[in-house]
């Protein structure tokens, strides 16, 4: 890798594995992942629940808790820093600063009893020792309007927020010191429709003022087609599908994409049944030796389906995990 390249790209992950173990036995939560994302720009993270798509988040920040979990291999590096190989107080200081996160739920994520403004507040003194305590004041206040919430709310307590208040209150806290990595969990989970597109407006202006990158993990393509420059489909755990929006949108390759859309209703088409995908994703504890998605595949591919697909470029920059896309290519 180039310097130039690396200076482009924030963020490279090699080959992440992730598993949990429990009384039940080890859960394979995350199976070889590997992506990058270059400055500015929006990956999209989508898949059902279950397919590892936050843990790959919380691997990122350092957050996984550990027993359980465990890092199992692999590296993430941010500006080619390996962020697996620093001790927690070195992470400490990245964390909050060079990468925020915006949790998934809204209702939990704050602390009930202290006023909101104090915790955008504790960030600031975290990262910013220099900072007079009336300068951080005033920066709090200022990130505080930024997203849309009138001062005079500064004092309150989460309890006095809606819904969609208190997620814009953790946006703030996210984007306090500009962080030059936002990833955001669910962003728009419990909002309202009018509230949801209000918080994607306000995370892309905030992207554009300031360049930062995001991970955007969601369940809607909808979200996906409106924020995203790239798409990584993840299933139990592995990228079966990675590529820049039109080659998911319009070029989908992988059988579990492809159902992922068929499941989506259309106004242009008439139909009394949605086509959902058949069957539930294999027990993480219990993966299957090839093919993950073998057992709800309904293509011809019994052939390949004992074989461990790698992922391969079908076009430039879009990346396919099958084993019946790699028997085509090698035909073609």
């Amino acid at each position: 890798m180039t310097d130039m390249e690396i200076d482009k790209e924030i963020l490279q992950i090699e080959d992440l594995r992730v598993q949990y173990e429990t009384d039940a036995g080890i859960v394979k939560a995350v199976n070889g992942v590997s992506f990058s994302l270059e400055r500015g720009k929006t990956l999209g993270l989508v898949g059902e629940t279950g397919a590892g798509k936050t843990t790959i988040a919380l691997a990122i920040m350092r957050l996984l808790q550990t027993p359980p979990a465990r890092i199992t291999g692999g590296s993430i590096r941010l500006n080619d820093q390996d962020l697996l190989g620093l001790k927690n107080s070195e992470m400490l200081r990245i964390r909050g600063k060079k990468i925020s996160m915006i949790f998934q739920d809204p209702m939990t994520a704050l602390n009930p009893i202290e006023r909101v403004g104090d915790q955008i507040i504790e960030v600031l003194k975290i990262h910013n020792r220099k900072l007079s305590d009336k300068e951080i004041q005033e920066k709090a206040l200022e990130i505080f309007e930024m997203v849309g919430i009138s001062g005079k709310r500064f004092n309150e307590y989460p309890h006095q927020f809606s819904g969609g208040m208190k997620q814009r209150v953790i946006i703030a806290i996210a984007l306090a010191c500009q962080p030059e990595l936002l990833i955001a969990d669910e962003p728009t989970t419990a909002l309202d429709v009018t509230i949801q597109a209000q918080v994607l407006e306000l995370i892309k202006n905030l992207q554009d003022q300031l360049n930062t990158s995001v991970i955007m993990i969601t369940h809607d393509l909808g979200i996906v087609a409106e924020t995203c420059d790239r798409v990584a489909v993840i299933y139990a755990g592995e990228i079966v599908e990675i590529g820049d929006v039109k080659h998911i949108f319009d070029e989908a390759r992988h059988p579990y994409t492809k159902g992922l859309f068929s499941a989506i209703p259309n106004i242009d088409v008439k139909a009394t049944r949605l086509t959902p995908i058949p069957g539930l994703m294999p027990d993480p504890c219990d993966l299957p030796d090839g093919c993950v998605f073998s057992t709800r595949c309904n293509g011809d591919c019994s052939e390949v389906r004992a074989i461990k697909p790698a992922l391969i470029e079908v076009s430039p920059g879009h990346l396919v995990r099958c084993g019946r896309t790699r028997l085509i290519q090698e035909i073609v």
